[in-house]
């Protein structure tokens, strides 16, 4: 009688065998598989240092580049004063509202981090039953400061 041990390396030596034999099939008949990327990559494990590290930097990197496309405090008050100077009249209330036109013009002069904002996609977001087609100068503001 064989031991668990023994059925283990039999059962994978057998799965081994019958995937082997299906990849090798596959292959002949489909090829398509070859040209998707590879998605998944294993953490490294603790005595792997070269790849904990490779990892680390490679993170670092990716939050630098991020860090850079996000809006500073002087960036985010140019855009403010823009708004603001851009309003369209008549005010609701308190709240200042611009329209779609003062809104591109805006979006020429905020600068090139700022472009991703500007799109007919989130002015059509934004825009909530005004009789003037306009939007709310502050939600497109907090808007702004959520996703940037």
């Amino acid at each position: 009688k064989k031991s668990e041990q023994e059925l283990k390396d039999e059962e994978m030596e057998l799965l081994t065998k019958y995937y082997m034999e299906w990849k090798g099939e596959r292959k002949i008949c489909n090829t398509s598989y070859t040209n998707i990327p590879r998605f998944y990559y294993r953490l490294p494990a603790e005595d792997e240092v070269l790849l904990q590290k490779l990892r680390e930097e490679s993170r670092a990197v990716f939050l630098q580049r991020k860090s850079r496309e996000l809006l500073d405090n002087e960036e985010l008050q140019n855009l403010w004063f823009l708004l603001d100077k851009h309003q369209t009249s008549p005010m609701i209330g308190e709240e200042a509202m611009i329209n779609y036109e003062n809104f591109l013009k805006v979006g020429e002069k905020a600068g090139p981090k700022c472009k991703q904002f500007f799109t007919a996609k989130i002015f059509a977001k934004l825009l909530h039953n005004d009789p003037y087609g306009r939007i709310s100068i502050m939600q497109f503001f907090n808007y702004v400061m959520r996703k940037g």
